[in-house]
C-alpha cells in the first residue's frame, strides 16, 4: 500500500503573507478600524479567519463582513501575491512517485485550488480538505479524518507535513505520524514544544518519509 502523505498549505508549501496581510489591512481599513501590526496577523495565521478576526479585536457580530471583505480582496490578489517556498514543487514532485497525496488546510477550499492550479500543482493531489469541507477544522481529527476517508485509505502509513502545533496537533488527533517544518510561522523552539520530530522544509521531510518507508526501494 502506497503511503499518504497530507500537506499543510501556508508557510509549508506556499508563502502567501503578503496576500494575507494586504487582505487584513484592507478589511480593517474598509471599515474604518486600525490595522494591526504584520507581527499579530502573522501570529494568527493557521487558525480561521473567523478566529484570527476575533482574535486580532473584531467583535463576533461584525467577524463575518470581515472575513467577506477579506476574501474579496485575497481573490483578487492571491496568485500574484503568493509564491512557492523553495523547493517544495520539486519535493512534492517526488512524493508523488512514492505517496498518494493530499492537502489540508483551513483556508477556504476553492482559493487553495486555485492557487494550486496557478502554480502548477493541483495535478498532484488526489485531495484537497479546506475551511469548507468541515464543521471542526484543525487541530481537531475531522479534516484529516475527511481526507483519508475521500482516498479510502486507514491511518497506517499516512503523515502530515505542516508548519504550525495546530497541524501536528490534528495528525496526533487524528492518529496519524506528523513531521513539522520551519519553512512557515512558527518558529523550530515552538514547533519543539507539540513534536519531536522538526524538519527544515518539505524537502527534507520526504526524504524522511521516503527512507522510511517500506514499499520505496
Amino acid at each position: 500500500m502506497r503511503p499518504v502523505i497530507l500537506f499543510d498549505l501556508d508557510g509549508t508549501i506556499i508563502d502567501s503573507t503578503e496576500a494575507i496581510l494586504d487582505g487584513f489591512r484592507v478589511a480593517f481599513e474598509t471599515f474604518g478600524e486600525i490595522v494591526p501590526s504584520d507581527e499579530a496577523i502573522k501570529n494568527e495565521v493557521g487558525h480561521t479567519l473567523e478566529n484570527m478576526f476575533l482574535t486580532l479585536g473584531v467583535e463576533e457580530a461584525k467577524v463575518d463582513e470581515h472575513v467577506h471583505t477579506y476574501k474579496m480582496r485575497y481573490r483578487v490578489t492571491s496568485c500574484d501575491m503568493t509564491i512557492l517556498i523553495e523547493g517544495a514543487k520539486e519535493a512534492i514532485i517526488e512524493a508523488s512517485k512514492f505517496a498518494t497525496l493530499g492537502v489540508v488546510t483551513t483556508k477556504t477550499g476553492e482559493y487553495s485550488r486555485i492557487l494550486l492550479e496557478h502554480m502548477g500543482l493541483m495535478k498532484y493531489f488526489s485531495v484537497l480538505i479546506g475551511r469548507e469541507d468541515v464543521e471542526n477544522p484543525k487541530p481537531d481529527k475531522e479534516p484529516i479524518l475527511k481526507a483519508l476517508a475521500k482516498l479510502e485509505h486507514d491511518k497506517s502509513k499516512t503523515w502530515m507535513i505542516g508548519d504550525t502545533c495546530m497541524d501536528i496537533e490534528s495528525a496526533k488527533n487524528a492518529g496519524v505520524h506528523s513531521i513539522a517544518v520551519t519553512s512557515g510561522y512558527a518558529t523550530y523552539s515552538v514547533l519543539q514544544k507539540c513534536t519531536s520530530f522538526v524538519c527544515t522544509n518539505v524537502s527534507e521531510a520526504i526524504e524522511h518519509i521516503k527512507k522510511n518507508d517500506e514499499n520505496y526501494k
